[in-house]
């Protein structure tokens, strides 16, 4: 499976709360909510797609409580039966199994995490996708373990948050596999990793 990392970033790079004020407060965190005015079709089309190429799902604790808390209650539409219906894994070190109220959640302890991924990775199937999840996302990104980012990079700063990039200093050459303009100014962008010059 290829593992592929689906944000969408503020041109600062943030990938912190875009969904709603509540959503992630850390740091005092005060704009979440700030993507809402640049979704439009483009932007959903490619959440879609992302969606509809993956076999499973991955999340880290947060965004799965957030995500558990919200698609549930919104069956009977094909993008919500589809989350609903999905495979899902969660890395955390706090949840426990009677917490996975969400069906088709799997858990992944955190302190054995790197080498459940690294065998997800290994066995056969299609895309596995990672939705928001900035510590996860980072860690990806630091062990190498990502295989493509789908960044939808919308015209706005943020000012601070958290975001995807490792902060060690190494160098990570990208290719460019693809973008689109959106109708809002939204880049639609889809990146993998490149050979170093």
């Amino acid at each position: 499976m290829r593992i592929v990392i689906s944000e969408f970033m503020s041109l600062d790079g943030v990938v912190q709360a875009p969904g709603g004020p509540e959503e992630d407060t850390d740091g005092g965190f005060t704009q979440g909510g700030w993507s809402h005015p640049f979704f439009d079709e483009v932007v959903g089309g490619a959440f879609d797609t992302a969606l509809k190429d993956a076999d499973a799902l991955l999340f880290g604790r947060r965004t799965w409580q957030t995500m558990a808390g919200a698609w549930p209650e919104r069956a009977g539409d094909p993008f919500a039966d589809r989350m609903n219906s999905i495979p899902k894994h969660v890395v955390s070190s706090t949840l426990g199994e009677d917490e996975l109220t969400w069906s088709g959640t799997t858990l992944v302890p955190g302190a054995t995490a790197l080498d459940r991924i690294r065998e997800l990775r290994a066995a056969e199937g299609r895309d596995l996708l990672v939705m928001g999840s900035p510590t996860l996302a980072r860690t990806l990104l630091h062990e190498g373990l990502a295989d493509e980012l789908r960044l939808m990079i919308m015209p706005v700063i943020v000012g601070g948050g958290k975001t995807i990039f490792p902060g060690d200093g190494a160098l990570r050459p990208l290719a460019l596999v693809s973008t689109a303009i959106s109708g809002t100014g939204v880049h639609v962008c889809t990146y993998r990793a490149a050979d170093p010059a």
